[in-house]
């Protein structure tokens, strides 16, 4: 290729190579910033002064996003030797050397201080919790995430953080069944993560294992076993216990007058129960995923390239606006 087309297309490489770094199909997990307004009923509620709260979620989604891709560039950065020695992670940009690390260094800076600086349209409580998110997976990339037990908890507490941000963005209250629910989901897809992991280096002797993740040569698979079934069946019955306690459908409210012509056995209008068989295939799809294609390594790649989930996902989706917002 001619000099003055190396000169053209060098700053695109870096480019495409930096937004590859910066894992745009992560994002998906910022959208757990909505969980809280839609289950809330106020989806579509615009106050009488101020923008819409779907628009005011949305726009913490954009920071979140931006803050969590600066983040793993921070964390491939940090973890540049044991990613040049995994299997698949040494493809890395970063890893393997396509992309100058200072160059990296200077997006992930730049990145930060967006985030900084746009946070300050939200209240104080939202900017402590994106502080409180920066400092833990700082603390996870450089400690947490070597020390058993307290690297899944990280994750479950990322998740959690989200939530949060988007409930007080807008000033909304969440049930704490709900909070169980996110809680055991994530801590059931981190170990589902340390699986995968250690599935697709069980050909390797335990140095190895050691070197690419230092906490995978400190589980062992009956262990892991162990937590995957016990976080699964916590998954799946904190979300019907929240499912069954959440009010629904109300007097006042579109087609109630079906429940006066029903036994009043069925009265019991909690019609988001009906969303829980899609969370039951959920965690049984994700289970054969983990344990039969050893695919639970990156959640929300399975999430994107599995059809019957990303089905399940759909119709769970469709169901909660239906019930929460059409009955």
């Amino acid at each position: 290729m001619p000099k003055t087309n190396q000169t053209i297309f060098r700053p695109l490489q870096l480019l495409i190579l930096l937004i590859k770094s910066a894992r745009p199909r992560q994002w998906i997990k910022n959208l757990a910033l909505y969980a809280a307004l839609i289950f809330s009923g106020l989806f579509f509620f615009e106050p009488a002064s101020g923008p819409p709260y779907a628009l005011v979620v949305t726009y913490a989604v954009i920071v979140f996003s931006l803050l969590t891709s600066s983040i793993y560039i921070i964390n491939d950065l940090i973890d540049y030797e044991a990613d040049r020695q995994h299997p698949f992670k040494k493809n890395r940009p970063i890893a393997s050397g396509q992309l100058p690390r200072g160059l990296a260094m200077l997006a992930a800076a730049l990145g930060l201080l967006i985030v900084f600086a746009t946070s300050f349209y939200f209240t104080l409580f939202f900017r402590l919790l994106v502080l409180a998110y920066f400092l833990l997976q700082v603390l996870y990339a450089n400690k947490l995430k070597h020390i058993p037990i307290l690297d899944v908890v990280s994750i479950a507490t990322g998740f959690l953080i989200r939530i949060y941000a988007g409930a007080v963005v807008v000033n909304l209250h969440m049930s704490v069944w709900f909070l169980l629910t996110v809680i055991s989901a994530s801590l059931f897809l981190a170990v589902g993560k340390r699986q995968s992991e250690r599935t697709l280096l069980k050909n390797s002797d335990v140095q190895l294992i050691g070197s690419t993740r230092k906490t995978l040569s400190r589980y062992s698979q009956r262990l892991l076993d162990q937590y995957t079934g016990m976080f699964a069946n916590a998954t799946w019955l904190t979300y019907a216990l929240f499912a069954f306690q959440n009010e629904v459908a109300r007097p006042d409210v579109r087609y109630a007058f079906i429940f006066t012509l029903l036994p009043k056995a069925l009265h019991s209008q909690k019609l988001l129960m009906l969303s829980l068989p899609f969370v039951i295939f959920g965690v049984m799809r994700y289970l054969q995923l983990v344990y039969e294609s050893n695919e639970g390594e990156s959640p929300e790649k399975v999430l994107l390239n599995d059809k019957p989930l990303l089905i399940d996902a759909f119709l769970f989706g469709l169901v909660v606006m239906l019930v929460t917002y059409a009955i």
